[in-house]
């Protein structure tokens, strides 16, 4: 059976970008380019009449800029986003436009650097294929309100957990900008975190975190150890594991493998890896993204006595991940981004 191809709309405000990122992905076989936008308004309209499985869009352009492009296109109809732009960007920019729900980021063509086509096209034609693997439908809603966390909190309240981990994608930055920073100071617990970002900017957005936040936070690094009220995020690049140290201390570890997972750092090996150190003492949390990454570490989760909330449907800026859980029956209970924090501190 032959595989559909991979359908895109390029948004770019240069008629020489938008040809030419149209040759780059069409030299691929399996992408199809079904359209592009000189801006955003006439891109918005394509997206609801061809549906692509990809968008690309231009960073700084006229009028509504990339990052406000993507917050639009994910109210209306939640679409992988590549932000194309110049290697100079800031990351301010760049960092505004994940925030809104772009996947991932890279470099343009210029008219002063056409040699260097070739080196970029490699680059965008494997960015646009991992961000159409992470396409998922909108689902029905799942039952999800402040009341449901606080029932499920009243029910494990003599369950002990000693370590939170966080899986999230789509939407990610944002909506940890609003959970972190209510998490008090004397949280009894780490925090690990996996986010799908692209390399280079997990070391920046965490700090900005930090600067929100009562909570120490920071970008994992290898043999960082686990203290409470401390905030890992993973490297982008590398899994995070958790693991005993020659000391019996628990530090975070990264590492490459395994390589063939779609995403890197994944959701299922932090999870999985905590399950091995923690067993039934894991409060895993899957919130807003694309995909299917931690319905598996969920499973682990759970099949160790564990418990898994999920982000409501209501507040996701995509509900593809935490549909993936509570679809599998994974899910102790779903809530509202609002009442997240709370629903955490009740259960720990």
């Amino acid at each position: 059976m032959t595989t559909p191809p991979i359908r895109v709309l390029v948004l770019d405000d240069s008629a020489f970008v938008r040809k030419t990122v149209r040759q780059m992905l069409t030299r691929d076989g399996d992408i199809e380019v079904v359209a592009t936008a000189r801006d955003a308004e006439e891109a918005l309209e394509l997206v609801e009449t061809l549906r692509p499985d990809v968008v690309t869009t231009d960073l700084i352009m006229p009028g509504i800029d990339g990052a406000e492009f993507t917050r639009q296109l994910m109210a209306r109809r939640p679409t992988p986003v590549v932000v194309v732009s110049i290697a100079s960007a800031s990351h301010e920019r760049v960092l505004a436009a994940l925030e809104a729900g772009a996947v991932d980021f890279t470099r343009k063509p210029t008219a002063l650097a056409t040699d260097k086509v070739l080196e970029i096209q490699d680059e965008l034609v494997r960015k646009v294929r991992s961000a159409a693997q992470q396409s998922a439908p909108r689902a029905m809603p799942s039952p999800s309100n402040e009341s449901a966390a606080n029932e499920l909190a009243g029910r494990l309240y003599r369950q002990a957990f000693d370590i939170v981990v966080i899986g999230i994608s789509t939407g990610g930055p944002q909506a940890l900008r609003s959970l972190i920073p209510r998490l008090p100071v004397d949280l009894p617990v780490p925090v690990l975190i996996v986010m799908h970002m692209p390399v280079g900017y997990t070391e920046a957005y965490a700090r900005r975190l930090g600067e929100l936040s009562p909570l120490t936070v920071k970008e994992a690094a290898d043999g960082d150890l686990l203290e409470p009220g401390q905030v890992l995020l993973a490297r982008a690049g590398y899994h995070l594991r958790i693991s005993r140290n020659g000391a019996g201390r628990i530090a975070a570890r990264l590492d490459w493998e395994p390589s063939s997972s779609l995403h890197r750092p994944s959701i299922d090996v932090l999870f999985r890896s905590a399950v091995d150190v923690w067993g039934g003492r894991v409060l895993g949390v899957v919130m807003t993204g694309m995909g299917a990454d931690g319905r598996e570490g969920a499973a682990w989760i759970k099949s160790a006595g564990g418990t898994v909330l999920t982000e409501a449907e209501d507040s996701c800026v995509v509900y593809g991940m935490p549909r993936s859980v509570v679809e599998a029956g994974l899910s102790d209970a779903s809530c509202t981004l609002e009442a997240m924090p709370r629903a955490i501190l009740e259960l720990l």
